[in-house]
């Protein structure tokens, strides 16, 4: 049997906005997960994806924040230029290290510190996008014991990026935003 998930970590790119105004405005309140999102936002734009999802959304949104504890029913954006990752005991911590697959933040960084921080309780989603990341981070994730989802490719406004994720996890749940939606309001269903 699975163990309780402790956490819900997101990335995506190409498409993202449009993806993650389906999936988390969908979260009831009293959601009890924190929700990690990387979405690949240029360096010199401003990261406006927490005050366009605050309104929309019935769960606390924030940018991330450096030693943050995650708290349950939040959903964290990583903040623009700065990696997002999770330290062992569950807070989260940014850093400026060097970008990969040309992102800062980089989902791969986010996932692969989150399996390691959280193990067989976490859930890593990715979706649309239009390069690589992501998928060694999603690998992680399930060799860690958690699930693994992705968007199905033929969905996404972008399908390089979840194509990536399945060829290296073949293993992940692929679904429809509307499948993922369920999945997660399944999670925490009692």
């Amino acid at each position: 049997m699975r163990e309780e998930p402790s956490a819900v970590a997101i990335g995506a790119s190409a498409g993202a906005v449009e993806a993650l105004l389906q999936i988390l405005p969908a979260l009831p309140a009293g959601y009890r997960l924190p929700v990690l999102v990387v979405v690949h936002v240029p360096r010199d734009r401003g990261n406006s994806l927490v005050s366009l999802f605050q309104t929309r959304c019935r769960l606390r949104v924030k940018e991330a924040e450096d030693k943050e504890e995650t708290c349950p029913g939040t959903i964290y954006f990583a903040p623009s230029d700065y990696h997002l990752l999770v330290e062992a005991d569950g807070s989260l911590s940014l850093s400026s290290d060097e970008p990969v697959h040309h992102s800062r933040p980089a989902i791969d960084v986010l996932f692969e510190s989150a399996a390691d921080a959280f193990g067989t309780g976490l859930v890593g989603i990715v979706l649309t996008g239009a390069n690589q990341d992501g998928a060694s981070g999603l690998k992680a994730v399930v060799e860690a014991g958690g699930m693994g989802i992705v968007q199905d490719p033929a969905t996404a406004l972008v399908p390089t990026m979840p194509r990536a994720a399945l060829a290296a996890c073949p293993a992940a749940r692929q679904a429809d935003l509307d499948g993922i939606i369920s999945l997660l309001l399944e999670l925490t269903a009692t």
